[in-house]
């Protein structure tokens, strides 16, 4: 008799356990309270993201700078290698945005691209927004009424984002290294009829400061959405595509100030080589 009972509760037991794992064990709510009647928008709570903390880089001394150089990329979002900066879901813009109206990091203003002027609370929150007025007609008494609306930034618009860099040679390693200073989002400004009119940068984000804040936002991971692939991780990879468009130079020039066209890009390409060709010069066989 027993071992019937207890061979019917093992039947129980492996009937329920699959329905029960289909829900979470701890769904936290927006008051704190926990929620088990919330089904879980996967298969298994994923915390790996959550709980990730980001190494920090290797302390360096000015005596072991062999040689630096400081570049200037773009990343355009429309490129293939590029799209998960423009994941709708998530865009990587609404990540820095987000960040900096809840002060989690400090935003520079792009009169200089050297981290110099902080913005305040108040110019954060105008970022990229607009006051607009517009004629709209009373339901009720069919009366023409002026209304002022609030118009926010569209991520979409935001297509390109500015990186500012510097390669460095570690004479106590032998390597060459490279670390992100800075980013900037490109907004295209558009006139009343949506045309493009010019693309200007809102502001300035310096990225050893964010490295935390990107560490805890997931990457749409083509091919695998198992993957927890971080921003941070992304940007320390260099998992993207971008091109140069700009190097240190006596004249503080950009290279379209002097080229154009498939100028502009092989001209990018020979400073690109020109590092690596440095790198690789070093070294004796």
């Amino acid at each position: 008799m027993k071992i019937a009972l207890f061979a019917f509760l093992g039947i129980m037991m492996l009937t329920v356990s699959p329905l029960v794992a289909q829900f979470p064990s701890n769904i936290m709510t927006e008051s704190g309270q926990t929620d088990k009647t919330v089904p879980l928008d996967d298969i298994v709570e994923k915390r790996t993201v959550l709980e990730k903390r980001v190494m920090p880089y290797d302390p360096l001394r000015e005596a072991d700078i062999f040689w630096e150089k400081r570049i200037w990329r773009v990343i355009d979002v429309r490129e293939k290698m590029n799209l998960p900066f423009a994941y709708p879901e998530r865009p990587f813009f609404s990540i820095l945005l987000d960040a900096a109206k809840s002060g989690e990091i400090t935003v520079f203003s792009t009169e200089n691209d050297k981290f110099t002027i902080p913005m305040t609370t108040e110019e954060v929150t105008s970022i990229g927004a607009n006051i607009d007025t517009i004629t709209i007609t009373d339901p009720e008494t069919y009366e023409e009424v002026e209304q002022i609306v609030r118009n926010e930034i569209n991520p979409e618009d935001v297509k390109r984002f500015r990186l500012k860099e510097i390669w460095f040679f570690d004479r106590e390693t032998s390597t060459l290294q490279v670390r992100i200073l800075g980013i900037a989002p490109l907004y295209d400004e558009r006139d009343d009829n949506g045309n493009f009119k010019y693309e200007k940068a809102l502001f300035w984000v310096y990225y050893p400061e964010a490295r935390q804040i990107l560490a805890r936002e997931r990457v749409f991971n083509i091919g695998n959405d198992s993957s927890p692939l971080t921003w941070e991780d992304l940007m320390e990879m260099r998992f993207f595509s971008s091109y140069i468009f700009k190097e240190t130079n006596v004249h503080d020039r950009r290279l379209s100030d002097y080229l154009s066209g498939v100028d502009l890009l092989m001209e990018g390409e020979r400073i690109k080589q020109e590092i690596f060709s440095f790198e690789h010069d070093l070294w004796s066989y």
